[in-house]
């Protein structure tokens, strides 16, 4: 692959994925207001929120406690991601700062990291194709998911095992493409790897992969939401403000057609909806 072609693959993946994160965010801060229910515990400062996201976001704690099948592919394939992601982050330091133990963190981090994710995905894929719950409910999407980061994190693997001797690593192509130096022969699996990844990334938020941006609002939004609902307040406004909403499910018991929020929750599902 030409030394151009990766680096705008670089730069645009980058950029893709940064504004639609963005545009995620932005777009679960204008959703409704989620219904008005309390789910314990409910944490009264900064450090009781941790205490109850980083175990979570870290290491899937309630797929430990609820499903533990799911975990022991589930971890593996999540905790490479968050080690990739922090190999990035060491790359980028090295090529700053160019000193050995920052390339050979990099390197030990991004290699255990690419191993988890390859078994975690692999064992994703295996399950969803042989667990009957999990098959049934599973859409192309999914499979074409865990396809992409089988083959991105192989490529990757293969590339940096497998590139000649004295040929550019992923710290010298960092630096290539942050100076645009154009004159580097690249390797070219692992410069395959690393366009794909870049793809890959780009193409996340645009998926239910990008759920990692759904935490704070899932935790703050629904979980954590204690704002009381006072007469003539935000929340009494804002709700009456969606009961005016007409609703499109095509799901015939609910009987949307021009009828309003209100006119559908009043009515008893038992029924059939009103004429």
């Amino acid at each position: 692959m030409d030394a151009v072609v990766l680096y705008a693959i670089l730069y645009a993946g980058g950029i893709v994925f940064l504004a639609g994160c963005v545009g995620r965010a932005v777009r679960y801060s204008k959703q409704p207001i989620h219904l008005r229910w309390d789910i314990q515990p409910v944490p009264h400062s900064p450090s009781g929120e941790l205490k109850i996201m980083v175990p979570e976001i870290l290491f899937l704690k309630g797929l430990w406690e609820f499903n533990r099948p799911m975990w022991y592919v589930s971890f593996p394939f999540h905790f490479g991601l968050y080690l990739i992601a922090a190999t990035v982050a060491l790359i980028g330091c090295a090529a700053v700062v160019p000193i050995a133990p920052l390339h050979a963190a990099a390197v030990a981090c991004g290699t255990v990291g690419a191993l988890m994710t390859l078994g975690g995905s692999l064992g994703l894929l295996a399950r969803r194709l042989t667990v009957r719950g999990l098959k049934e409910y599973s859409s192309f999407g999914d499979f074409l998911n865990l396809a992409l980061f089988t083959a991105t994190v192989a490529l990757l693997l293969a590339g940096q095992w497998l590139r000649p001797a004295g040929s550019p690593g992923p710290l010298a192509i960092v630096r290539g493409a942050a100076t645009f130096n154009t004159t580097l022969r690249l390797p070219a699996v692992l410069a395959a790897g690393m366009g794909l990844g870049m793809l890959l990334l780009a193409y996340i938020p645009m998926t239910h992969m990008a759920h990692f941006i759904a935490k704070y609002f899932t935790y703050h939004r629904v979980r954590w939401d204690e704002r009381a609902n006072v007469p003539g307040g935000t929340i009494e406004k804002r709700m009456a403000e969606y009961l005016m909403y007409r609703p499109t499910w095509s799901a015939p018991h609910i009987g949307a057609g021009n009828r309003t929020w209100a006119e559908i929750a009043t009515t008893n599902p038992a029924k059939g909806p009103a004429k």
